[in-house]
């Protein structure tokens, strides 16, 4: 998917929408006074009763949760302060199942689960799981399973599911680094630069699963775009 692709329309009903962001776009503008174009435009321009939902309604519209830059993938939009409030809730308490489609440098144990803290590392909006000057320390899970080991040349690649039990900042790209497996093309927490073309990080969220409020349940998809595609077919099946 092009960096200047638009944001698309995976799913509507009353209460809320789920929208498809691509990697480039920032979810919602970083301050009052952004000229950058952003997911929000985009909704506002077709759902104008968004405008007044939310914590933070000037900056963060209906938005719940938010998704990286560079990372591509299915996000909520809530379209009144009702379900805003209900899906908010279901957040902090884990009612929503994410997964993210990764694509990881080095080969990945087949599954397992990573039990790190994760903080803000001090004088900086990067976030660690080391070290003594960190602020904000929050507990953060996140399991894994490999889905296939991939290889160019003599590097070893794991394309792998990442299911995140906590919300925090960054947490999927910490978690694998920490772990010794960084996402592909990360710049902030990544190690090294790949001998192939890689236009952002390699990680999308390909999946949403909750129950409405009137009890059911709904699981939404965004299948993984073309760049991250196109970086697949560079690879091998090991």
């Amino acid at each position: 998917m092009a960096k200047n692709a638009s944001p698309t329309l995976i799913y509507e009903e009353g209460g809320f929408l789920a929208v498809g962001k691509p990697a480039g776009t920032l979810t919602h503008p970083i301050n009052a006074s952004g000229s950058e174009k952003t997911l929000v435009d985009w909704v506002l321009e077709r759902y104008p009763e968004v405008r007044k939902v939310g914590d933070n309604p000037i900056l963060r519209p209906g938005i719940v949760h938010r998704l990286d830059r560079e990372t591509s993938g299915i996000l909520i939009v809530a379209r009144s302060q009702d379900f805003f409030d209900y899906f908010k809730g279901l957040l902090q308490t884990g009612g929503v199942k994410k997964t993210y489609r990764a694509l990881l440098w080095g080969k990945l144990p087949e599954s397992g689960v990573i039990d790190v803290p994760i903080g803000l590392k001090s004088g900086t909006t990067r976030r660690t799981t080391r070290g003594r000057k960190q602020k904000m320390v929050k507990s953060a899970v996140t399991e894994y399973r490999a889905l296939a080991y991939l290889s160019h040349d003599s590097l070893s690649f794991t394309l792998a599911e990442l299911r995140p039990r906590t919300g925090r900042t960054h947490q999927l790209r910490v978690h694998m680094a920490h772990i010794g497996h960084p996402v592909l093309g990360d710049a902030m927490y990544g190690k090294r630069e790949a001998p192939f073309p890689v236009p952002r990080q390699m990680l999308h969220a390909e999946t949403l699963e909750f129950a409405l409020p009137e009890g059911k349940r709904i699981r939404l998809e965004m299948p993984i775009p073309e760049d991250f595609e196109n970086v697949l077919a560079l690879l091998e099946k090991s």
